[in-house]
């Protein structure tokens, strides 16, 4: 170990530097998986922050990207596995050597071009280095062993205890399952496991100022890029080869951003015109307000609220890339922010996000049952709020990234039990049918190729 790999102590003690100590892709996923482990701090953020600092190469880059995702989004399935074959003691292991045994196991499980030496050798070396030449053998001969023995892996037993059995094999954690078999049938809730643990497809929706579907399929066709156009909505287009969107011509440009088609079709909901005045309480990165200004052909006003100042880089930003120079951004809260009334409010509240697992899987393993009771007074609070600022005839469009009732439908209801002067509008009037049900807008991953989300369009007597 040469000088540079050293650090000193104020005690004179030398320890290694935790650049030597995890080194090349794998070791960055092994410090970023360990991370999320011991903080609060979200997993999407902690790769942009090493993808952005970090001095890998485009290669490594995305094998870092692969590696983080996949192994939290499969933890579930590999914790079983390794716990298993290292005979209970896997949970006894520090932090940062069961990262690095799930990253070895994520690459000899799911992906199948990286030989099973390479993954096993380069897991090893991370940990010979944290905790010594003892450690490294024993980890070694677990993985070798697992190697040798994947078709003879024992997974629970689907008769004896089905719920058991999809928390292992879909890795979920066992209180979601049990909980979400209590809200859908067995038949959507395998669709929905399922879809949480696919790889996510990006979704590009055509910025109409500036281009149009056909522009857009002809530019990917040029560049060799696959696509598929969304049957239910008619700007959003699927790419399943288009790695770093933000750097290509089409984003740059502006004639496309990312949006997920369910966020699209919650922002259609509003039927929003040219020249009315739109309030969006909780508009930060600004997609939905972005989608409610290009169909009011930029005419008319936009006020994007968020409480946070930080957001509203992001949201000034993209709106001067897709040409866009209604949009008024406001740093204010959603729950006391004053203002004349208006003719559209949108109300997209704090929610579980259990609808984005694909895109997002740590939060499957960050959220608990408590934490759908604590969001439920807060979307109120806004949903309540929100009532006061839409004009006679106005409406006022409510939506969530999730599946769950609780923060959904059982929220109108109580919000129109609270509210008489307002009624639901189907939402099958503006959406095609097979995203509405009972007024509203629901999807469900699975059953649509989507994101998991909710809408309710309520409009002021």
């Amino acid at each position: 170990m040469n000088t540079s790999e050293i650090l000193h102590t104020s005690k004179g003690m030398k320890i290694p530097d935790e650049s030597f100590l995890y080194k090349g892709a794998r070791g960055a996923a092994i410090r970023i998986l360990s991370r999320f482990e011991r903080s609060d701090s979200y997993l999407d953020k902690l790769l942009e922050y090493e993808l952005r600092v970090g001095e890998l190469c485009v290669q490594d880059k995305a094998l870092l990207t692969e590696l983080v995702n996949g192994s939290i989004r499969w933890m579930g399935k590999l914790d079983w596995v390794l716990t298993g074959f290292y005979h209970g003691e896997f949970d006894k292991c520090l932090t940062p050597i069961k990262n690095a045994m799930r990253i070895a196991l994520y690459q000899i499980m799911f992906l199948n071009k990286i030989p099973h030496a390479a993954a096993i050798n380069e897991s090893v070396e991370i940990i010979k280095r944290i905790k010594g030449d003892k450690s490294a053998g024993i980890v070694n001969g677990v993985l070798r062993n697992i190697t040798r023995n994947l078709d003879n892996i024992r997974y629970p037993n689907p008769e004896e205890d089905k719920i058991w059995y999809y928390s292992v094999i879909y890795s979920h954690p066992k209180w979601l399952v049990k909980h979400w078999m209590d809200i859908m049938t067995e038949e959507q809730l395998e669709l929905f496991l399922q879809a949480n643990i696919a790889r996510p497809i990006l979704t590009l929706r055509v910025n109409t100022l500036k281009s149009s579907v056909a522009t857009i399929s002809e530019w990917l066709e040029e560049h060799s890029i696959s696509y598929t156009l969304s049957e239910l909505h008619k700007n959003s287009i699927f790419v399943s080869s288009l790695r770093d969107v933000s750097s290509s011509d089409i984003f740059k440009e502006g004639l496309v951003t990312v949006q997920d088609s369910s966020a699209s079709m919650a922002a259609l909901l509003t039927h929003a015109q040219p020249g009315m005045t739109v309030i969006d309480l909780c508009a930060a990165p600004g997609g939905k307000s972005f989608y409610v200004a290009e169909q009011m052909n930029n005419k008319g006003s936009v006020l994007a609220l968020d409480k946070y100042e930080a957001k509203m880089r992001f949201l000034s930003e993209g709106a001067q890339r897709l040409g866009i120079d209604i949009i008024q951004p406001i740093i204010a809260d959603a729950i006391s922010f004053e203002h004349e009334q208006v003719d559209i409010v949108m109300a997209d509240v704090p929610c579980s996000g259990f609808g984005t697992l694909s895109k997002k899987p740590d939060i499957k393993w960050k959220r608990d049952q408590a934490d759908i009771a604590r969001l439920i007074p807060l979307q109120r609070e806004i949903l309540n709020h929100a009532a006061t600022l839409v004009k006679p005839g106005g409406v006022l469009v409510y939506s969530t990234c999730t599946i769950e009732p609780k923060e959904n439908q059982e929220n109108i209801e109580w919000f129109l039990e609270q509210h008489p002067e307002f009624y639901l509008d189907d939402a099958d009037k503006y959406l095609p049918s097979e995203v509405c049900s009972d007024g509203y807008m629901k999807t469900i991953p699975g059953t649509c190729a989507t994101d998991g989300a909710f809408a309710a369009r309520l409009v002021k007597h």
